[in-house]
């Protein structure tokens, strides 16, 4: 070892393999569930030497984990005797085209930083999440990222046209497409996006652009229940045209422990609702976002119509509009504590699953039910991307036994397979999901998985022990 990491620090600088007490920043991750002991961080600074580390490292068989932002959820970035490689120094936002709407960034890029440049051109890259002030795009890309915004633009996946990336030999894949349509044989890109650095390690994205929305409609809505928030949902799309950004769930529960976590935050409303919706819609065409001589807003004009027909209905029981960018801003940071305020807790049981959304009332009704028979004295909340049918239903057990915490995820595997649901959405596999692709996933996908891992990997060294099952 001693060896490959002379030779690195001969390519790269000494002052970027960090070892020992230097390493401190990469050690714990962003949950504090899992501890890496890496023997040594390298930082190589474009992706010449980034090959190169990987040229050494395959020589040598030694495993390699990247790392991005370090703010996963998964355990995906967990180094243990293995090479780790940041990408931090990888941060140059290559080329913004506002014409053609691109933006070519190299990997270790902070999400917010992409926000700013597109902003700059009045274009938007509509990745979002409470980390992004932290979290890199190559990070996002390798789980395949999902936010808020999916709803209408799509996860991470979706936002991509091309990728480069090192292959575990040290080869330089560029597949840096710029094109909508590109039918050449197989799409070697989606093989990387959400791999979580098991075969290689993305360098280099082309990332899609979008007209950044002149206006925003935002506000906080009651319903009686979920089926009546999704229908409400389904009306203001055919309103809006399909311009519905964001769609969030948070149930009395979530509103309470926000209150408790944060208390000089206001709630919601005067009164107490079980079912509490962020709704927010964004408008790119003029003459929905432009104020009228009145000095309104159409797209909030419609929306304040929409919601107040739907009151009378009953269809909904409550509404606030945010009137401001503070107010919309004081929408958005309750439903974007989250992670702050419901991983704290020690033991957890943090689950990001994936429904029809016609299926998620069942959902949580059925695990609530199973829950509370398995450990009667247990916590459980949960918050939702309604709009695109992911829930994150936590749960805290009354005591840390293993047993029990997989016999409550056991249970609600069970009840995602009855209802046709994922138990993975958008936090990706890592080492917290493994389990679950050995019990849910299908034998043969996993089969061609492996196939396809041995292919790329043949020695095995790329993020060992993550994603696939033994």
């Amino acid at each position: 070892m001693s060896t490959l990491l002379t030779e690195i620090s001969a390519e790269i600088g000494p002052a970027h393999v960090l070892t020992g007490a230097d390493m401190a920043p990469f050690v714990h991750d962003w949950t504090g569930v899992y501890t890496s002991t890496p023997v040594a961080v390298v930082q190589p600074a474009n992706t010449a030497e980034a090959a190169f580390v990987m040229q050494r490292a395959f020589a040598s068989g030694t495993p390699v984990v990247p790392v991005s932002g370090n703010t996963g959820l998964a355990g995906g970035a967990v180094a243990r005797d293995a090479l780790m490689i940041s990408l931090a120094r990888m941060n140059r936002l290559r080329e913004i085209r506002p014409d053609a709407r691109i933006a070519i960034v190299e990997a270790g890029v902070v999400l917010a930083n992409i926000h700013q440049a597109a902003e700059a051109h009045d274009l938007v890259f509509p990745l979002m999440f409470g980390a992004r002030g932290s979290a890199m795009i190559g990070g996002a890309l390798s789980t395949n990222a999902g936010g808020s915004n999916v709803l209408r633009y799509g996860n991470t996946r979706a936002l991509c046209l091309g990728l480069e990336v090192v292959l575990p030999n040290g080869e330089i894949l560029n597949i840096m497409s710029q094109l909508h349509k590109d039918n050449t044989g197989y799409d070697l890109k989606d093989l990387f996006i959400g791999a979580e650095g098991t075969l290689g390690l993305i360098t280099a994205a082309t990332l899609k652009l979008f007209p950044r929305p002149k206006a925003y409609a935002t506000a906080m809505v009651a319903t009686p229940d979920l089926d009546s928030a999704l229908t409400l949902l389904n009306h203001l799309q055919e309103l809006s045209g399909g311009a519905v950004e964001a769609f969030e769930y948070m149930p009395t529960s979530y509103i309470q422990r926000h209150l408790d976590h944060f208390p000089q935050a206001r709630a919601p409303f005067a009164e107490r609702y079980d079912v509490n919706i962020l709704v927010e819609i964004g408008a790119t065409a003029p003459a929905a976002a432009t104020a009228t001589q009145d000095g309104r807003i159409p797209i909030q004009s419609q929306l304040e119509e929409a919601l107040s027909s739907h009151l009378q209905s009953g269809l909904i029981l409550d509404a606030v509009i945010a009137q401001s960018e503070a107010q919309r801003s004081e929408i958005w940071a309750r439903r974007e504590a989250a992670a702050e305020i419901t991983l704290g807790a020690v033991p957890i049981i943090n689950t990001d699953v994936s429904l029809p959304l016609d299926q998620i009332a069942s959902f949580l009704t059925r695990c609530e039910a199973a829950t509370a028979r398995l450990d009667p004295a247990a916590g459980t909340m949960a918050i939702a991307h309604l709009g695109d049918g992911n829930v994150h239903f936590t749960v805290t057990p009354s005591r840390d036994a293993p047993d029990l915490s997989s016999a409550i995820v056991e249970a609600m595997e069970e009840i995602l397979t009855d209802l046709g649901g994922s138990f993975s959405a958008e936090h990706g596999i890592g080492l917290t999901k493994r389990p679950s692709m050995a019990r849910c996933k299908d034998p043969v996908a996993l089969s061609v998985m492996r196939q396809i891992k041995t292919a790329l990997d043949p020695k095995g060294i790329m993020n060992p022990g993550k994603v696939l099952p033994d």
